[in-house]
């Protein structure tokens, strides 16, 4: 049953997988508030590492540490942590595994209680009961800025041992923003068609490779689909792909969704500003899968698809089928850090499914498909901080804590997250 998931896979630049798992990015809001690496990134790390995955991606690493996804992150902008990275790698690559640094810049989605007056294309708000500020539209030396950034972050990572980078261009993120029409709105040489929406990804990606060489892995993480009315569609995808194909990407990662339109967690957002999604979608055990036999058809390079993957069976079906070449794995990992090892040995056929149980309730005002954003916030909020406070306790060392509440997970969620925040704002890093 796991023949094809036990292979080994070469990758483009010429780096082996071990095998075809990945333990995908999640944010893990360990920083310090100097926001580098700790020690609880090593010792979460050496887990997952021993836990039998081929390939490892961090969260979250931000370019920009005056705006961040969370406070917790990780940031390379001077402000040292040289040493603490090299124990970071170190520790996730003990068992012989690929360690990528996912390297991204919040943009507009970074909340109000870490940045007032945050970036992004144009100065179009993300509205999610007002948690997060209007932004600035980036000046084009800023972008000239960032894509070189992009580039010494990723030479950062291969210096202190990172085997290769992941850059995030989905989810709503700086670069994914670029990409929508609904929030890039400029009509400069970085705005219009999408030729023009995607130059800062693409500079962003050679700059990258002549920075770090031919040899080193470059992921890319990119939306499938937005699900948003006027936004990044399947077809603007879809020529991404295409631009795409001639950059020396190594592997390419399918997700979609963004923070008004979740489905990356499972779940929908407001339904007057989402587009369907297909049924025959909602019944795959893998969300983006569909969305990935079509990129196949175009994809000059290996693809990887995370988000929903729980079976062993599903897993060697969708490598079978050939739409897809590496299966990520988030959530399961956070209570089971030997998932992959347990489904390459074969004594696991379903990984953990926490996720079905952290709902307030399975119908009703109260449910994930409230129309009252404030609850259906804390259902996706509360499942959300459910598995942060499973990475918190892994990372201490101490075993997962699984009987906790959705609303209670909410409540430790945004103490911890408010915390931090004060936190950083109190140990300011001093101006470069």
């Amino acid at each position: 049953m796991t023949a094809l998931l036990a292979q080994p896979f070469k990758l483009p630049c010429g780096v082996t997988l071990p095998n075809r798992l990945c333990k995908a990015a999640m944010t893990e809001g360990l920083a310090d508030p100097l926001l580098r690496a700790t020690p609880r990134h090593a010792t979460l790390y050496r887990r997952w590492s021993e836990g039998g995955a081929g390939l490892l991606i961090t969260g979250n690493v931000m370019i920009d540490r005056r705006v961040l996804e969370r406070p917790g992150n990780v940031a390379i902008d001077g402000n040292g942590g040289l040493d603490e990275l090299r124990a970071w790698a170190r520790a996730g690559t003990v068992a012989g595994n690929q360690l990528w640094m996912q390297i991204s810049h919040a943009g507009r989605q970074s909340p109000r209680y870490v940045v007032s007056h945050p970036m992004g294309p144009s100065d179009v708000q993300l509205d999610l009961l007002g948690g997060y500020g209007r932004p600035r539209a980036l000046r084009e030396e800023e972008i000239l800025d960032f894509i070189q950034r992009f580039a010494r972050v990723a030479v950062t990572a291969r210096e202190t041992g990172f085997t290769g980078v992941q850059i995030h261009s989905a989810h709503g993120y700086l670069l994914s923003s670029f990409l929508s029409p609904v929030t890039n709105r400029r009509t400069d040489a970085w705005g219009g068609s999408i030729q023009n929406r995607s130059r800062f990804l693409l500079e962003a990606v050679r700059a990258t490779r002549k920075a770090v060489g031919a040899d080193f892995p470059i992921a890319i993480k990119l939306n499938s689909d937005d699900f948003r009315k006027g936004g990044f569609s399947h077809e603007d995808c879809l020529q991404v792909v295409q631009l795409l194909n001639g950059e020396g990407v190594d592997l390419l990662e399918i997700s979609g969704g963004t923070y008004e339109q979740p489905q990356l967690l499972g779940f929908e957002g407001r339904a007057e500003d989402a587009t369907p999604r297909r049924e025959s979608t909602r019944l795959r055990e893998a969300y983006f899968l569909e969305y990935a036999a079509a990129i196949r058809k175009l994809a000059r390079m290996p693809l990887m698809v995370t988000g929903g993957f729980r079976s062993a069976a599903g897993m060697e079906l969708a490598l079978q089928g050939g739409d897809v070449d590496v299966i990520g794995l988030g959530r399961p990992l956070c209570t089971h850090t030997d998932v992959p090892k347990q489904l390459l040995a074969g004594t696991m056929a379903e990984a953990p499914t926490y996720e079905k149980q952290l709902v307030m309730a399975h119908s009703g005002i109260f449910s994930p498909t409230s129309k009252v954003l404030l609850l259906k916030l804390i259902n996706v909020l509360g499942g959300q901080g459910w598995y942060y406070h499973q990475l918190y306790r892994l990372a201490d060392g101490k075993p997962p804590r699984t009987n906790l509440g959705v609303f209670g997970s909410f409540l430790r969620y945004w103490v911890a997250e408010l915390g931090a925040a004060m936190k950083l704002r109190r140990d300011k890093i001093p101006a470069a």
